[in-house]
């Protein structure tokens, strides 16, 4: 199978949190979408890997999305070497995305500027032909994504370009509270995280306002670039 664009999350809820918004405009104007998050989540304060697996598989189900995986990297300790980038090469090569989304470059948790380093390195290292690799038995063809750009999570980052996910933002909340162990819940018994507060998940709106208000839209999501944005024609970018 062949995707258009491939998301990768440190952990289950990163990539709707970062971009959902984005992956149900692409799949409603239909291509074709997978997620691939590094860890399991496994050292979350909140729920347990159980109820994430399942969280999960209800976000993308909510998404429409063609594929959904997990590497089992160790959450909090995994890292950017060799070992770790092949994993990441042979599942680009498979699906063979012309766009990847990943992490944002610089965050709160230590593991998401991790995740963005270690997948945008293992996307150049895949376009390398002498790096070889083999997916059940046949022999991989080197394969590197036209673009590789970066969602934006806790910390106020710059975007180099904001998508228009006004039609989407319902979309994207419901695949975000598909993640209900994790988030703010009037009455619940478990201890409350950065984002297991009230504010956090108003933020999920406001921020995306912000991002919608930079571009003259009601939402938004923000994306740093690791290249300039081309263009063929200037009426391309109204």
């Amino acid at each position: 199978m062949k995707l258009d664009l491939l998301a990768f999350g440190a952990h289950p809820d990163d990539v709707e949190l970062g971009c959902s918004g984005t992956i149900a405009k692409e799949v409603a104007f239909g291509k074709k979408v997978g997620i691939i998050d590094l860890t399991r989540g496994e050292l979350g304060t909140r729920g347990s890997v159980a109820i994430r697996n399942q969280e999960s598989a209800k976000a993308a189900e909510i998404l429409g999305i063609a594929i959904r995986e997990n590497l089992d990297m160790r959450d909090g300790f995994f890292v950017n070497d060799e070992a770790h980038q092949m994993v990441i090469i042979k599942r680009i090569r498979h699906y063979r995305p012309d766009i990847v989304i990943c992490n944002a470059i610089d965050d709160r948790h230590i593991d998401h500027g991790k995740g963005s380093k270690l997948v945008s390195d293992a996307c150049f290292l895949s376009g390398l032909r002498k790096i070889e690799t083999t997916h059940e038995g046949m022999i991989q063809e080197a394969w590197r994504p036209k673009v590789v750009y970066h969602y934006i999570q806790w910390k106020n980052i710059t975007p180099d370009f904001v998508v228009d996910i006004s039609d989407y933002i319902d979309k994207k909340t419901d695949s975000i509270l598909a993640y209900a162990s994790q988030f703010y819940s009037e009455g619940s018994n478990e201890p409350v995280t950065p984002i297991a507060t009230k504010n956090f998940l108003e933020s999920i709106h406001y921020r995306s306002q912000d991002f919608g208000r930079l571009i003259g839209v009601e939402y938004g999501e923000g994306f740093t670039a690791e290249r300039y944005v081309a263009v063929n024609r200037l009426s391309d970018l109204i």
